[in-house]
């Protein structure tokens, strides 16, 4: 009698798994005195010089009185000057309460229009917000202390104080124009 043998498909799949492994494993084996070398002649080698550390210079400390020479550290008789010319400019006024419309800056608001006519002239301003506020002359809207001046039916006129650089302040004209939209 013939007997056959089937091995299954499944059979083959480990035994190929198997020998790969085993044949993986098999080159580890082999030994590390070529590493071992190479490490030992790495660490024979000469590394490169490292330059010197720079030599520090010290300063002579220099006295501007003994020598008559103005301190450039110290304010000059020019800057004192404008300080107190500064002081005699216009200035905000510290004292009064600020207005809803100097919560914003002056180019993001409005003029959508006017109401009534003459000197009773009343502008209608936009905040950013989208709340329409009713503005007179002598009211303050904008961030830099925007006094407004004139009303007309297409502008606003204001008059806005902003720093000089110098401690002071200086006044700018400034217009806000009907929105065309």
């Amino acid at each position: 009698m013939n007997k056959q043998i089937f091995i299954k498909p499944v059979q083959v799949a480990r035994f190929a798994l198997i020998l790969a492994a085993l044949l993986v494993l098999g080159g580890c084996t082999r030994g590390m005195s070529d590493l071992r070398s190479w490490v030992a002649q790495e660490k024979a080698k000469k590394g490169a010089s490292i330059p010197p550390l720079p030599v520090i210079k010290t300063f002579e400390t220099f006295k501007y009185d003994d020598q008559g020479l103005r301190d450039p550290f110290s304010p000059s008789t020019a800057e004192l000057d404008s300080n107190v010319a500064a002081n005699n400019g216009p200035r905000p006024d510290a004292n009064r309460a600020k207005q809803p419309l100097e919560l914003f800056s002056l180019d993001s608001l409005k003029m959508v229009g006017t109401v009534g006519s003459g000197a009773s002239m009343e502008v209608l301003v936009k905040d950013p917000g989208g709340v329409i506020h009713r503005v007179h002359v002598n009211e303050y809207m904008g961030q830099n202390y925007g006094h407004i001046t004139a009303i007309s039916e297409d502008h606003i006129d204001l008059v806005e104080l902003v720093s000089n650089g110098n401690g002071g302040w200086m006044e700018r004209p400034a217009s806000i124009a009907l929105d065309a939209k």
